[in-house]
């Protein structure tokens, strides 16, 4: 599974690209408003931080503007790619992208058959929201199993790039069911991190260590 950040906080990127951890990035408007940046600025810069796909996504709801603004956008680095709405205008503009050879990432999907339509529209990413699911008593997770038997039922090259992750748990269920990226704020990443037996054994190693007296170099 790869893993995207889903921020625009060159910080958080920067150290998750420290890692080795880091795959790609989404943005979306309302993280571009968060971090205050430029849209254009800061995309280039977290471009420049991972040569995995980063999301940029367009503002427009027809597709002319959206084609007018995926133009400048993916002028900006190699490794954009378009983020479309799944709409009528969206797809239509995810068609005219992609057949020209440019990433596209389709954005909130909610049912598995707004994926087929995605996948058939030659959408790189889908991008179904686990998350925003849950909030409304759906187990959004049951979303990703249904997309991915669909697209292995006909061997759509789309990747399965589950959003709204919102816990650990979303990861590790995704992971399961073969979803083939997940993105998710920073928080959530560094939170996989997170057992009390890993704590308990390095404080006892640690312990162990100091009593022997011994350095190392």
């Amino acid at each position: 599974m790869k893993f995207f950040a889903d921020t625009a906080d060159i910080d958080d990127i920067k150290e998750l690209a420290d890692t080795g951890l880091l795959d790609g990035v989404t943005t979306n408007p309302s993280l571009i408003k968060k971090s205050g940046r430029d849209f254009i600025e800061v995309t280039k810069e977290i471009c420049a931080i991972t040569d995995g796909p980063v999301s940029a996504e367009v503002v427009s709801t027809d597709h002319e503007g959206m084609m007018r603004e995926a133009e400048v956008l993916r002028k900006i680095a190699d490794n954009v790619a378009i983020k479309v709405p799944l709409t009528i205008d969206g797809l239509k503009t995810c068609k005219a992208l992609t057949s020209d050879g440019t990433m596209v990432n389709v954005t909130l999907c909610f049912s598995a058959n707004q994926a087929l339509l995605a996948a058939k529209a030659g959408a790189s990413f889908i991008s179904p929201f686990v998350g925003r699911h849950d909030d409304v008593g759906y187990p959004g997770i049951e979303l990703i199993g249904d997309i991915r038997l669909i697209y292995d039922n006909y061997d759509f090259p789309t990747e399965i790039l589950v959003a709204s992750v919102r816990n650990p748990i979303h990861i590790h269920d995704s992971a399961k069911l073969g979803a083939d990226v997940m993105t998710a704020p920073p928080s959530v990443i560094k939170a996989m991190f997170n057992h009390p037996l890993t704590d308990k054994g390095l404080a006892a190693f640690i312990k162990d260590w100091e009593d022997t007296g011994q350095k190392i170099g």
